[in-house]
């Protein structure tokens, strides 16, 4: 096989559940972003509200949203994305990409959809037509170890499968308290953000894997699992530079920065 070059692997922040019913410029912007690239044949999206001790695929037939969230909206609640799930031969072929780079991955028959993972795809993607699975997120891997499962997964892009990362570019729950949709937004978010875009799309990589040593790193992700979903994404490219794609906020704390990455 060899990386197609027609479709990016894509990092999207996907925000507080209740983005689809938001009326915001990151709502806007993903409600187009599926019409601006080539049609997929199917997605994988890796989520950090699912994570495992190893790579886990989803192999359900047909995937469904798992509202794992309160205190929202019985609106969101209502929303629903059922998807058909990806074919025995996928499932096969990403078990044999993993397999080949010797890392190890189990599966999982019964698991749906994180609002990680189908906020964003019904935005995306609103007539569920698209194949779609899920691949857990590693509880314990490093950034250099995200960017050898992305290279793994990187031939499928061939097959015209979508690697579709979905995290955030900043993500401090304990600062969210008292804020509104449209709040200030502190220096300390403006301050990372700046840096990931920058050292993104200058291709540095080795700035990126210390991302810890960034400008206010441990304010913006003092856990690491939204910010990590990136480096899968970035190694699905070869570790070549990203491309700003997106770039606005929600509740002040949010950056909603998405990237594309391709190979060439």
């Amino acid at each position: 096989m060899t990386i197609a070059t027609s479709i990016p692997s894509l990092f999207v922040s996907h925000g507080a559940p209740d983005l689809p019913l938001c009326e915001c410029p990151s709502r806007e912007f993903l409600s187009q972003l599926g019409q601006q690239l080539p049609d997929p044949a199917a997605i994988l999206v890796i989520s950090p509200h699912w994570m495992t001790s190893v790579p886990t695929l989803s192999t359900a037939p047909q995937m469904r949203a798992i509202h794992d969230f309160g205190g929202f909206p019985q609106a969101l609640y209502q929303l629903q994305y059922d998807a058909p799930g990806l074919s025995i031969e996928l499932h096969q072929a990403i078990a044999a990409q993993l397999k080949a780079a010797q890392l190890p991955m189990a599966t999982d028959p019964g698991r749906g959809l994180d609002h990680g993972a189908w906020v964003p795809l019904l935005l995306m993607y609103p007539d569920a037509q698209i194949p779609v699975a899920q691949l857990s997120l590693p509880a314990h891997w490093q950034p250099e170890q995200l960017t050898r499962l992305g290279k793994a997964l990187a031939a499928l892009r061939a097959e015209g499968v979508l690697i579709l990362a979905s995290g955030s570019a900043t993500h401090n729950l304990w600062a969210f308290g008292g804020r509104t949709l449209g709040s200030p937004v502190p220096d300390w978010v403006q301050g990372f953000e700046r840096w990931l875009i920058e050292t993104v799309e200058q291709g540095d990589i080795e700035r990126l894997l210390s991302y810890l040593q960034a400008p206010y790193a441990k304010e913006n992700h003092p856990t690491p699992e939204h910010l990590l979903p990136i480096f899968v994404a970035l190694g699905s490219s070869g570790n070549k530079p990203g491309k700003l794609l997106h770039r606005s906020y929600t509740y002040g704390i949010f950056s909603m920065a998405a990237f594309s990455f391709a190979s060439e």
